[in-house]
């Protein structure tokens, strides 16, 4: 049975007829919790009817259509839409679910139907969300209600999720670390069903200081004063105010009545002896409930609209639960035109200062928490999962949450706002450990101070940052991630982070966070594994629960609790710290159970078979549609040393979303050729192949000729293997640093101009840093000896050469657009004589990787005809090299020859181990 408004009044009251199933308490889900968490309210605002059953009469109801069944009485039923009907729908709403295989001209069966099946399983995966979620986006904001927050009621609230726990409280500093004195009540009001637990802290009212007059009393914490403060009008002037406001004459009659109403309504329809549970409820003969409103309605027919009651009771014999809602139209109209009422408890709300006049916070900012379960197996102490910044006491042992909370007078104020995307991207890798000059870990103000000015001076447009989320060992450089929420309180305070990102913006850099959402550190106490006492919690049970090398935890990406925690964690960092962008670390660990170090044949089948984890490419999906929809500026970028196919195609059309993919194999072809092949054996044509990766997505590649991963422990940088310590007076040295130092510009030349349109570099790499990284550990005896970079090498004259090669080297795509240019048309390879060549935008390239072997006038085809000048060579002397090119031959006038495919030829002097950029400075008409 339901009750509705009668369209004989526009105005509604909440009413319930005898259910105990509607009785039932929410679940404090953070998003059901948001609703029942409004401020309560004596106001008579209309409120929309529940609709709930009446299981007598359904079950009645449902009797008589089964007798009608058997009589042979046919009842129609609505036909639904077959599966091609509805993808001709979502056709229509550009939804292809293989479209990226259509455009591609891909013919695959198994992978096409992988990809309608995973969709299916997102629209499948939506409506669940929907059931638990307002909108899609909610998801995505869970860090507004768990964790520590403080609530405008004077108090704090604590919301945590561990189903496998028993009892909850909060112990710190703040109350001696009693596991009794501030816990989760009983029942629903401290713990639901899906496993979350609510605890509120009350702020400690001050010694001979009244309690509120108002339950509902609220506190602006940032202004000193507000609208309360004033006393201009009490609390009964404000009520009255907002409901004579709000109804028009006589529309309260009932609204004043709402909890009489419904009670004398249910004693004339079942009398004053009627069924008070759902046992007796059903028990009740024929008629049903809604013709006994309506036999009770008949006499009262002609009386005045006043007399009614303001509902409707309407029996279809279907199952109604709480969520559903019946509205008359013609009161609904009428409530929508009307303002919304006066918000009273912005009316009375104080300010900061009426605050701490009367209370003491129930956790002071830069208190010690934890967490505290009592599970099956025992007691156990947690950092919370969305801690927001976390400690290691002085031994490094432990690890505690820090209630972060700062007055407003000493919390950072952003000064700039996220500067404009850039059409190509040239990325700036740090680490900010070991950013500094010194063998010690290093801030984030001396990040802010020393290296932020040196990347825009550097040329690059965008700082990628890793190892900023907390992990407890340093030596892992960040990748076994502990407190996903948590900046690393090792390089300072979540404020000083804050200040490093908006420097950063100042100077027109984005800020991208290496993020890793593919596994988690299996540590317990200040990690998640085992977090409520279970081994299912956040991550997988047995072997599949962990790495299969690594000993990480691998997450449970079909569960919406975690769904809920990784989803909100990103858009997290976006709001509380203005990030840009974000590179997902290790895809190829999530995307399949082997965890990508299964050897894959080629073939598409590796890519939709029994070992690809398909919650987890759901995960995927629905992070890079969330983060586009609520951040349209954002950059997601996706490492997979797999190439997954689609990882940048549109979700719509059967892809992951993804702005741009890491081509993993250039440096890794790179290494090789430096370590293992004589110089005279180098292949242009692997080199070209491995440099444009997959040229259907080459202008979705990022690209890079090494990065941190070439550097750490067991490494080397390019630099330490060409070159390694200078020492010109060493016999032999200067032929090796020339060596050295040509085939570092042109490997690092070629690498950005010849495909994708964004580039990285690591910190230091760009003025050629000749040593490795080494974390400390026990096998090194914890020494920071190679854990810093040594930036006085910019003063010697070999690494200042390289620096200001690699500065004009960003600059000709800054001042020539070039990577925005779409793909290079590739003209020229050449095995023998080991000579590339390639058109991009304006600029001509050309590359002599021959180590002996000068050209003195070497043909390679231009389209158009004029003269070209020489804007970029790497065989200058002021970028460390011989100069053998001189000024009258850096001009020069093509032939009317074809070449290469193309109607005109530049005869160019080539010396060996060198490159140069020709731009097009003249146009001959011929």
């Amino acid at each position: 049975m339901l009750v509705t408004c009668s369209t004989l009044n526009t105005f509604s009251a909440s009413i319930s007829v005898s259910s105990t199933r509607f009785c039932q308490c929410q679940s404090l889900y953070p998003n059901n919790f948001f609703l029942q968490n409004k401020p309560h309210t004596t106001l008579n605002f209309s409120h929309k009817v529940r609709i709930i059953k009446c299981t007598a009469s359904a079950n009645q109801k449902e009797q008589q259509q089964q007798d009608l069944n058997n009589n042979g009485s046919k009842k129609k039923k609505k036909k639904k839409k077959g599966d091609d009907e509805t993808e001709k729908d979502e056709e229509k709403k550009g939804i292809n679910p293989v479209g990226f295989l259509t455009r591609l001209g891909i013919s695959h069966k198994q992978l096409a139907y992988f990809l309608r099946e995973r969709y299916k399983s997102l629209k499948d995966l939506k409506d669940e969300l929907f059931k638990r979620n307002l909108m899609l986006k909610d998801i995505a904001y869970g860090f507004e209600l768990m964790g520590l927050h403080r609530h405008p009621e004077h108090r704090m609230d604590f919301m945590e999720w561990a189903p496998g726990a028993r009892y909850c409280s909060l112990i710190g500093d703040f109350n001696g670390w009693s596991p009794t004195e501030n816990s989760a009540r009983e029942g629903h009001f401290g713990h639901d069903d899906y496993g979350y637990w609510f605890i509120i802290l009350e702020d400690k009212l001050k010694d001979g200081v009244q309690p509120e007059q108002l339950y509902f009393q609220q506190y602006n914490y940032v202004d000193d004063y507000d609208k309360g403060d004033s006393g201009d009008a009490s609390i009964e002037e404000i009520f009255k105010k907002a409901n004579d406001d709000y109804w028009e004459p006589g529309e309260d009659t009932f609204v004043n009545r709402r909890f009489e109403v419904p009670a004398k309504l249910y004693e004339q329809l079942f009398g004053p002896n009627g069924p008070q549970t759902q046992e007796e409820l059903e028990e009740i003969p024929f008629p049903d409930a809604e013709t006994r409103y309506n036999e009770w309605k008949q006499p009262h027919k002609n009386d005045p609209p006043s007399n009614l009651p303001p509902c409707t009771v309407i029996d279809e014999g279907k199952e109604y639960d709480i969520y559903n809602i019946k509205s008359d139209p013609v009161w609904l109209e009428k409530i929508r035109a009307k303002k919304p009422p006066l918000p009273y408890w912005f009316e009375t709300r104080k300010g900061r200062q009426a605050w701490l006049k009367k209370y003491t916070p129930a956790i002071p900012h830069g208190s010690k928490y934890r967490v505290y379960f009592n599970t099956p197996s025992g007691p156990l102490e947690r950092v919370p999962a969305w801690a927001t910044y976390v400690q290691p006491d002085t031994n490094g042992n432990e690890a505690f949450a820090i209630h972060w909370e700062p007055p407003p007078e000493h919390a950072y104020k952003w000064k700039n706002k996220h500067p404009k995307v850039p059409k190509s991207l040239r990325i700036y890798e740090c680490h900010v450990g070991i950013s500094g000059s010194e063998p010690k870990i290093s801030s984030f103000t001396d990040f802010t101070e020393k290296v932020l000015p040196h990347v825009k001076g550097a040329g690059y447009n965008a700082i990628q940052l890793i190892g900023i989320v907390e992990h407890k060992d340093y030596f892992t450089v960040g990748y076994r991630v502990t407190n996903l929420y948590a900046v690393s309180s090792r390089y300072g305070t979540p404020d000083d982070f804050k200040r490093l990102v908006d420097e950063a913006h100042g100077l027109g850099l984005l800020v991208f966070l290496d993020i890793v959402h593919s596994y988690s550190a299996a540590d317990e106490m200040v990690g998640l594994s085992l977090f409520d006492g279970s081994n299912d919690c956040y991550f997988h049970t047995g072997k599949r629960g962990h790495h299969k090398y690594w000993g990480t935890r691998m997450f449970k990406y079909g569960d919406q609790e975690v769904l809920q925690y990784l989803l909100s964690n990103l858009n997290w960092w976006v709001e509380e710290y203005h990030i840009d962008g974000f590179q997902f670390h290790s895809l190829s660990s999530m995307m399949y159970t082997h965890n990508g170090f299964a050897s894959f044949t080629g073939n598409l089948e590796d890519y939709c078979n029994q070992h690809v984890d398909k919650d987890a490419f759901l995960y995927l999906i629905l992070a890079n549609e969330l983060l586009h929809t609520l951040h349209p500026d954002i950059i997601t970028i996706a490492e997979d040393a797999t190439f997954y196919p689609g990882l940048c195609e549109p979700t719509s059309q059967g892809g992951l979303g993804f702005d741009y993919y890491v081509n993993l194999s250039a440096p890794e072809m790179w290494t090789s050729f430096l370590k293992n092949i004589p110089d005279h054996e180098w292949s242009m044509s692997k080199i070209v192949s491995a440099l444009m990766g997959n040229r259907q997505y080459a202008d979705k590649m990022l690209i890079y000729a090494e990065n941190h991963n070439q550097c750490i422990s067991g490494g080397q940088s390019f630099a330490e293997i060409l070159f390694g310590e200078i020492n010109e007076h060493t016999p032999g040295s200067t032929e090796s640093l020339l060596r050295g130092c040509s085939l570092h510009k042109m490997i690092r030349m070629i690498t950005f101009t010849i495909g994708g349109r964004a580039y990285l570099n690591f910190m230091g790499n760009e003025f050629g840093h000749p040593k490795r990284v080494e974390f400390p550990m026990p096998s090194n005896n914890f020494s920071y000896s190679l854990a810093h970079r040594s930036w006085y090498l910019l003063s010697n004259e070999v690494h200042h050469n390289l620096f200001s090669f690699d500065k004009d080297l960003m600059n000709l795509d800054e001042n020539n657009r070039l990577l925005s240019r779409g793909l290079p048309h590739i003209h020229h390879v050449n095995d023998t004589t080991m000579v590339i060549s390639y058109i991009r935008g304006p600029l001509l390239f050309v590359f002599n990787f021959h180590p002996t072997e000068a050209y003195e006038r070497y043909s390679v085809g231009v389209e158009e005809a004029g003269e070209y000048q020489i804007i970029l060579n790497t065989d200058e002397k002021k970028y460390g090299g011989q100069g053998l090119v001189d000024a009258q031959q850096h001009l020069q006038r093509t032939i009317s020859r074809k070449a290469d495919g193309l109607q005109n030829c530049l005869e160019l002097p080539l010396p060996s181990r060198t490159a140069q950029v020709y731009k097009l400075t003249r146009i001959l008409r011929i």
